[in-house]
Parts: C-alpha cells; structure tokens; sequence
C-alpha cells in the first residue's frame, strides 16, 4: 500500500523473490499526495487504503511508503495485527552509517526532521555526518512521470547534498525508481563511487519471513497483480509503465 506509485519498488522486489505470488497493489489517487497531508488526516487515509488491501485476505501487509510508516504504522498494526502482518518501510539508514559517511538522507520535506528519522539517526548513525536533505516535489514528479520536474527536483537536492557525501538513502519509496539519476546528479568528480541505500530488498525480504515463506525465484506460474484505485479496481496508472519495476509487474502478472 502507499498513496501512489512509490510501492513499485517493493512490489517488484517482492515479485522477483517469489515469482507466484499473489499481489495486491492498493493506492489512493483520491487522496494523493500524503506528505502534505497532517498526521492524523494521513492515517486516516492509509487506514482506508489499508482495510481496501485487507479486504483481499493476504498473507501481509507492506506499507510501501517511508511517510506513512513515520506517522500511520502504530495505528496500522493496532487495527490489523496480529491477524494481519503489517512490514513498514524504514529508510536504510543503519546499513548506511555502517559503511562510515557521511551519509546524505533524501526524503520527503514531511519525513525530514521528523523526530522518527531523528530517532533513527540516533540509534544507528551516531559518530557518523549526516545531512538530511529535503527533496521538494520530487516525489509528485516521480508520481506523474514527468521528466522535466523529476530532474529539476532532483538537481535542487543534489545542490542541498555536501560534496563529501559518499552514501545517499533513498528515504522516500519513490526515489527508489529514480535511483540512477539520483546518482549522476550528486556523484562528485575525482570522489569515490556513490553508493545508494533503499529499503525495497529489505522489506521484501521482511515480508516473506513474517509469513515463513522461502524466496523462490524459480517458482512456477506468475503469480496475478490485483490493482486497488482509492478501494476500486482497476490497473496500474499509465505512469508506473515508464519504469522499469512497473514494467516487470506489468509483464510478469496475469493482470485481473
């Protein structure tokens, strides 16, 4: 679940672990975007988006949105669990901060400096330089596929970047989907070679564990991809064919 297009990420990585699954993909294009959204309206929403998905009986939950796992998990698991296994997205900070920064952490202006993401900078990159870095509108434009707003966006937080930065998280789902202009626009020239942290093998690999399942890459049949619009059925929006991951559910599913 998320608001939109940002859950590909998890989505195809949960697709490539297990190839027969079932998916069910559940948006809110009604409500979209969340960041802007209070706390309490955003839970409100991801709530509604959350009992459309449930209502399809899975085996779990993903909540495929770093803002809505910031302000909205705890009343997710309150009204799911334990009946319904629910898996929030973290940013990878801690993976992060092991390989010793300084870290630069994009997300989106409602998820930097929130006490949540300061809580995690606390727990698991103490010792280590890092910038939180606001990235406006980045992820409405990833949302609409729009090329032009995409690389303004993404030229505004690489000049919010330090130049000594050697390690960004992508702390927002859908900066995932645009993670290799993200690297041509903050990679220094003479610096090591960026390294990029997201969530989507994480939380995939969480995913299939909370329900005791194996990955099985080799597993028989595709699995089919159930589309949820605001609770409605329907298809994946035009814009998550522009990539890759969408493209891989697109064709790896027997769309129903």
């Amino acid at each position: 679940m998320d608001s939109g297009i940002g859950l590909l990420a998890a989505t195809a990585a949960v697709r490539r672990l297990r190839p027969d699954a079932d998916l069910v993909l559940s948006l809110d294009p009604d409500g979209m975007p969340w960041g802007p959204r209070t706390p309490e309206d955003l839970t409100e929403r991801a709530l509604a988006v959350a009992e459309a998905a449930a209502a399809h009986r899975p085996d779990a939950l993903i909540v495929g949105c770093n803002t809505a796992t910031v302000h909205a998990l705890t009343a997710l698991r309150a009204r799911l669990e334990p009946g319904l296994p629910v898996v929030g997205t973290v940013p990878a900070i801690k993976p992060a901060a092991a390989g010793g920064g300084p870290v630069a952490i994009w997300a989106t202006p409602a998820t930097t400096g929130s006490p949540y993401q300061r809580d995690l900078i606390r727990d698991f990159a103490a010792g280590v330089t890092v910038t939180e870095v606001p990235c406006w509108g980045l992820a409405e434009a990833v949302e609409h596929a729009d090329e032009a707003a995409v690389a303004e966006a993404v030229a505004a937080a690489a000049a919010l970047t330090p130049d000594d930065v050697t390690t960004v998280v992508l702390g927002c789902t859908h900066y995932e989907l645009v993670a290799e202009r993200i690297r041509a626009a903050v990679q220094r020239p003479g610096r090591p070679p960026l390294v990029l942290h997201g969530s989507a093998g994480a939380v995939a690999a969480q995913a299939l564990r909370r329900i005791g399942a194996q990955p099985a890459p080799d597993a028989g049949a595709a699995g089919t991809l159930t589309v949820l619009l605001s609770g409605r059925e329907g298809a994946l929006p035009a814009a998550a064919l522009a990539y890759a991951e969408g493209r891989l559910l697109g064709e790896t599913a027997a769309t129903r």
